[in-house]
């Protein structure tokens, strides 16, 4: 009794490596740059548009996007969905009473004012120290410089 069952359906590498390359913020151009000669946007655009790509390549991009090659090669955004989709249900959690994830605490001792004037004493005693230390180092120099 299989929980997911799916055909076997064939991944599409190029959409992955798109998804991947879309997931770390790098461009096409970038991309293109660290593959070397003979690359370009367009190029990558087209390599994220076949479905198959060959195994070296596949290594070169997956070295460059610091992910494992079975990453590019495996992933199936569909099964993820369904696993986020099932772990962050919360319909199921209130229907059972059990909740994970996230513990709620409706009695918050916590109050930000109080903190953000507690902060601002500290800060004027420590404001306080520092000019009775500069008094103090002003009162030494003079001393030095005008000895009794």
């Amino acid at each position: 009794m299989s929980q997911f069952n799916t055909p076997n359906k064939k991944v599409h590498h190029g959409k992955n490596i798109k998804r991947f390359r879309e997931i770390l913020g790098i461009k096409q151009e970038a991309l293109a740059d660290e593959l070397g000669d003979g690359w370009n946007q367009k190029k990558v655009s087209l390599l994220e548009q076949r479905e198959t790509i060959e195994a070296n390549i596949l290594a070169q991009v997956a070295t460059i996007l610091r992910v494992p090659v079975q990453a590019i090669e495996n992933f199936d955004e569909e099964q993820a969905v369904n696993i986020i989709t099932n772990t962050f249900n919360n319909d199921n959690a209130s229907i059972t009473g059990f909740q994970t994830g996230y513990q709620k605490n409706e009695n918050c001792t916590f109050h930000p004012i109080d903190k953000l004037v507690e902060l601002h004493d500290e800060k004027i005693a420590l404001y306080e120290r520092m000019l009775k230390e500069k008094d103090d180092m002003m009162t030494r120099l003079e001393q030095l410089i005008h000895p009794k």
